[in-house]
Parts: structure tokens; sequence; C-alpha cells
């Protein structure tokens, strides 16, 4: 595991996710919690939780660099921000389910990945935290994945019972539920991609699909998790996962099921009804 010491980041990770909790314990208002402050580097409209979680990962960040610890930032809102020369990655999404807390629906999470290098293949750390519930979810390259710090023994079912939607507009949805009448006896739509992909390689959910393009900032944590897991998760765009950049610029649809030959379905079930190029996949 080059350059990354898994106790090390998974120490910062929790550090910086109870400083962001509090952080965002402090917009107490609706109206606090969804100003808006502009746009992110990533392209999506900042609203106060973005920003108030994000400047407290990022102040964790900066006390490590501070300590020696050198690496690439790359986040959601600040975006690709250097602390010293390493090839180390560390790609934050500071509140994964941004409208969930905008509202205060409780099911919203911080995303950490940490990689020894410039793609998905590369992360050997995994941290999610589910903000609401305090379920602590991390994966460790070749030493498994967890929940609140107990190995992870349960797996999706193989026959999709219930299949979780991600990155839906009613539109989306619209334009996608018939297809999967024979795929999946029952959706569910429920707004933090990192944390469907941690039910996901927990077996709460059988399958996971994103109708819309999404980053990596978004999968770059929880994939892991179905990685160590033995699960299949692939991108729809052709890009093979473990190629895939650790930046903001490209995009694709994810899913991820029990089996291959499923995720395959998935994929093609995806592509038939909006195919996309590899540019805007």
């Amino acid at each position: 595991m080059k350059d990354v010491d898994p106790e090390l980041w998974l120490t910062a990770c929790r550090v910086a996710a109870d400083s962001a909790s509090v952080a965002l314990g402090g917009l107490v208002t609706r109206a606090d919690r969804e100003q808006t402050l502009g746009r992110g580097e990533g392209g999506d409209e900042t609203v106060a939780v973005d920003r108030a979680a994000e400047n407290a990962v990022v102040a964790e960040l900066e006390r490590l660099h501070t300590a020696g610890h050198s690496f690439t930032l790359v986040s959601e809102e600040l975006g690709i921000r250097k602390f010293g020369q390493s090839d180390i990655h560390v790609v934050v999404d500071p509140v994964d389910g941004s409208a969930n807390a905008k509202r205060a629906i409780p099911f919203y999470s911080l995303s950490i990945a940490v990689a020894s290098g410039p793609t998905l293949g590369d992360v050997e750390v995994g941290y999610v935290k589910d903000f609401s519930s305090g379920e602590e979810w991390t994966a460790v390259r070749g030493d498994g994945a967890r929940l609140n710090g107990e190995p992870l023994h349960e797996r999706p079912k193989e026959e999709i019972e219930i299949l979780s939607l991600e990155a839906t507009l009613s539109s989306l949805v619209a334009d996608h539920a018939s297809a999967f009448v024979s795929v999946a006896d029952r959706l569910r739509i429920m707004g933090s991609c990192a944390l469907s992909l941690c039910h996901f390689a927990a077996g709460r959910v059988d399958a996971v699909c994103s109708l819309r393009p999404i980053r990596c900032v978004d999968i770059a944590a929880a994939q892991l998790l179905a990685v160590e897991q033995d699960l299949a998760i692939q991108l729809t765009d052709g890009t093979p996962l473990k190629d895939a950049p650790l930046d903001l610029a490209h995009r694709s649809r994810v899913v991820a099921a029990a089996r291959s030959d499923t995720s395959d379905h998935l994929a093609r079930t995806l592509r038939r009804i909006a195919p996309a190029s590899r540019s805007s996949a």
C-alpha cells in the first residue's frame, strides 16, 4: 500500500467527520442550510451545508499538512488543491445528499477516499459517515469493508428484490422506471449515492443505478466497500472502474449488483433507454 497509512487517514477522517457534524449542527433552520453561496468547482450549486462541511474537513487536512503529510485534495466544492508534492490523492464530497441535508431529511453523508495515485483503482482507504444515523462505513484495500468497525457479513441478493436509484430527477425516473419492472421487485430513491453504495455493500439493497452521470467524488470511497465485498460495480461509459480519473471532469453513470451478469444487464438497460457517448455519459 504505497505511501498510504490506513490508520493515519482513518483517524483523520473521523476527526474531520466530527468537526463537519458540529459545523452542520450550527445551521439550525432550513434558510440557514440552503443559503446559496455560489458554484463549486465541480459545477454544482454550493449551499451553506456544503461550505460548512468542507471548511471543517479542509481544516483537518491542513493540520495534517502542517504535521508533514503531503497530498492532492480533490473536492466537489473547492476543486483541486495541492498540499505539497505527493502521489496521494484525497477525494472529498463534504455532503453527499445535499438536497436531503438542506431539508433535514436524515440521509446524507461525508465521503472521503484516500488514493496512492490518480485513479479509482488507486483508492486504498474509503470512509463514509452518515451524518444522521452516525453509522461509519470504512474500507481498506485488501483488508475488507466494515460498518462501525465490524466486518460486513451480509451480501446483496443475487436476484434483485430492492434496486436503489440515485442521481434522480423526476423526468429521469419517468423515463426509466418501466424498464426496471422486469429487473427488480421494488425501487428505493434515497438521495445519497455514497450511502446507497454502502447499503448495497452490506446487503441492505440488492443493486444500485445512477440515472444520470456522476463524478468520482460521489463514489470514490463507497466503491471500495463494494470492491472489497467482491461485488460487481461498473461505469456505463465504457471506462474500466479502476481507470476512472480522480478529477472533477469525468462523469459516468454507475451500476452495481451482486453478480457481474446482473450488473451488465443493468448497464445495458441504462444505455438502451438513454444512450450516451463517453464524453457526456
